[in-house]
């Protein structure tokens, strides 16, 4: 791979093929960039950085769409330093090391800074990132590199310690109208001057679909313009220039939602969903789990996690909860997906306004705490069982007492350890049933101790 292709054109050798919209209406100024405010308004630190070219390395997180490569095309175009862009997909190991080598050089004979941009930079490799990391620490490069993973799980610690991380958001639906509105307009690189239009509601449809991906929104509307086109060279009578709302309900196929199902969005959305629970917020519950299901995620993975809600937040505030939530883990195995939506939404809508109780939770693991940090005592004798004579002799079982045979079906006999005798691990809530247990659990240890 040769460095600086990602952002320069190859040598024609026949007619030139047309850039993509979306290509041609990248913005070649900080002035024509749309979205981004907090971090490339005038005044801001990185755009201060960028046209002061005292930039240091950065690493440039946020979903596709959001202006990541714009901006390593804005730093290529303003700073002095020599610019080599990488893309993961294709480069490897030998690249970057001869990369490192010839910005080692250049510095070395030339004083000259050497910015590097690798473009989707959680697609390297540990041993790859760690190539970067003795130039970067020499200052013979600065890395700019672009990710839509979270740079805390995909950048090494070291490299990422040495960066500083810019967040690009999701563009909001008044950005992306504003470039569909400029793009429409512009004669030279975009769509003007072509007698074309494009009805408000068609254009709505556009950002919604969209969803804060400016490329998405340019490739939807260069489809649709396409197909105005070549409606009206057929002589279509009505409106046949015009992107209307039905022209854009035939493109527009469901709506694939973002989501990773290893990535951040992911653990974001099953959190979301927990914790909603965990509020009782019925309507956020139902919200996220549609988010989850209908971006396609494992509906045995939800499942599980319902399953698990319904013992570590409900437990026996509300016991059926947990038979509940299995009882949907086994429909939506019965019935498959999409069949199995409803199911999963009404264990949610149980577990959301059901009463909520940690105490099995909590329980757990004040039980867990003991069984690692103290010593492992041995089971008291009297809970052991004997089922040979040699064991009997030295008194397994000796002094069990069978509780069914006790006047009020407790004996007076100890069930933990010595050293925790009388630990409360269980401590049920105010909630739901569990001060009826905890009455039940108070009568208990009152007929304990009458034995």
């Amino acid at each position: 791979m040769k460095t600086g292709e990602l952002f320069t054109d190859p040598t024609p050798t026949g007619p030139a093929t047309p850039s993509p919209l979306a290509e041609r209406m990248r913005p070649q100024s900080f002035d024509e960039f749309v979205g981004q405010r907090d971090l490339l308004a005038p005044g801001r630190p990185l755009r201060q950085a960028i046209e002061h070219d005292t930039l240091q390395s950065i690493i440039l997180w946020g979903p596709p769409g959001t202006g990541k490569t714009t901006v390593a095309r804005l730093i290529a175009a303003t700073t002095q330093a020599h610019f080599i862009a990488f893309s993961a997909v294709l480069a490897g190991i030998k690249e970057i090391k001869a990369v490192m080598a010839e910005a080692e050089e250049a510095r070395r004979r030339l004083g000259r800074r050497t910015i590097v941009f690798v473009d989707e930079i959680h697609r390297f490799n540990k041993a790859q990132q760690d190539a970067f990391l003795p130039r970067v620490e020499a200052g013979d490069i600065t890395l700019v590199g672009a990710t839509t993973e979270n740079p805390s799980f995909e950048v090494n610690a070291a490299l990422l310690s040495r960066s500083r991380v810019f967040v690009l958001k999701t563009l909001q639906e008044e950005d992306l109208a504003a470039i569909l509105a400029r793009t429409l307009d512009d004669a030279d690189r975009g769509l003007g001057g072509r007698g074309l239009a494009a009805t408000p509601e068609a254009l709505q449809a556009i950002v919604r679909h969209a969803n804060g991906d400016a490329r998405v929104a340019l490739n939807l509307l260069e489809l649709a313009s396409a197909l105005a086109r070549g409606d009206a060279a057929k002589g279509a009578a009505t409106s046949p220039k015009t992107i209307d709302g039905p022209m854009l309900a035939d493109l527009l196929q469901r709506r694939a939602l973002l989501y990773d199902k290893g990535g951040e969005e992911h653990f974001n959305l099953i959190s979301a969903l927990h914790k909603s629970l965990r509020n009782s917020d019925a309507d956020a519950t139902v919200y996220w789990l549609a988010r989850m299901v209908e971006a396609g995620e494992d509906a045995m993975y939800i499942a599980r996690r319902l399953v698990r809600f319904a013992s570590e937040d409900v437990g026996n505030a509300d016991p059926r909860a947990l038979t509940i939530a299995v009882a949907a883990k086994d429909a939506v195995h019965f019935l498959g997906m999409p069949e199995g939506n409803t199911a999963l939404a009404q264990a949610a809508l149980y577990l959301a306004t059901a009463p909520k109780s940690n105490a099995v939770y909590t329980a757990y693991n004040r039980a867990a705490a003991d069984a690692h940090d103290r010593a492992a005592e041995p089971v008291p004798l009297h809970l052991r069982n004997a089922p040979t004579k040699l064991m009997k002799s030295l008194d397994y079982g000796k002094d069990y007492r069978y509780a069914h045979d006790e006047p009020d079906g407790v004996a007076a006999m100890d069930c933990l350890p010595e050293s925790l005798a009388d630990r409360r691990y269980y401590r049920p809530s105010s909630h739901g049933l569990e001060p009826k247990i905890a009455e039940r659990l108070a009568e208990l240890r009152r007929l304990k101790k009458k034995a």
